[in-house]
C-alpha cells in the first residue's frame, strides 16, 4: 500500500469515510496506519468522504426507499434502517425538541451506530430541511473527527512506543 501515488490513497481514504457505519470513524485510522497519511490529509480525505453522501440522504432518500422498498432484498434494509432511525427519534425527547442540537450530538459521538449516515435519516425522518439538518451533520462529523483523531494519535503514540521499547 505505500508504494500507492497520494492521490489514489486520498481517494481510497475518501471513500472508506462514505461507507456506511465505517465512515470516518474508521477512514481516519486506515488513512494513518494503512495508507501511512499524516493526521491531517487522513482527517480532511476521511471527512470529506463522511460529508459527501449527506446532502443525498437527507434530500432524497425517501423516494429511494418508496422505489427499491418494492424488491424484498431490499425491503429488508430499508426497514431496519427505517426502524433504527424512528427508534432513536421516539427514545430521545430532547432530539424530537431539539433537533439540531440532538442531530449534532448524535452524530458527534463516535460510537457505532451514530454517524453522518443515520443522523442523515434521523433529520430526514424528522423532516428537517437540508438547510437546517446538514449544518449541525457537518460540525457532528468534525467533532467526531477531532475525537478519532485524537483516539488515532494515542494510540500510534502508543504502538511507536511499544515497538521503540523491543
Amino acid at each position: 500500500m505505500e508504494n500507492l501515488p497520494i492521490f489514489i490513497k486520498y481517494i481510497l481514504t475518501a471513500i472508506v469515510g462514505m461507507i456506511p457505519v465505517i465512515e470516518l470513524r474508521g477512514a481516519i485510522p486506515i488513512g494513518v496506519f494503512t495508507f501511512h497519511l499524516n493526521y491531517v490529509e487522513a482527517f480532511i480525505c476521511s471527512f470529506i468522504g463522511n460529508i459527501i453522501p449527506v446532502y443525498f440522504i437527507v434530500k432524497y432518500i425517501r423516494p429511494l426507499f418508496d422505489f427499491f422498498g418494492r424488491w424484498k432484498p431490499f425491503k429488508i434494509i430499508i426497514d431496519w434502517a427505517s426502524e433504527r432511525a424512528t427508534r432513536k427519534i421516539e427514545e430521545s425527547t430532547r432530539l424530537q425538541n431539539f433537533a439540531a442540537l440532538g442531530i449534532f450530538l448524535f452524530v458527534a459521538i463516535p460510537f457505532p451506530g451514530t454517524g453522518a449516515w443515520v443522523g442523515s435519516l434521523i433529520a430526514n425522518f424528522l423532516d428537517l430541511p437540508p438547510k437546517k439538518a446538514i449544518p449541525p451533520i457537518i460540525l457532528g462529523v468534525i467533532t467526531a473527527g477531532i475525537i478519532v483523531l485524537a483516539i488515532t494519535a494515542a494510540a500510534n503514540g502508543g504502538i511507536q512506543y511499544l515497538l521503540q521499547r523491543n
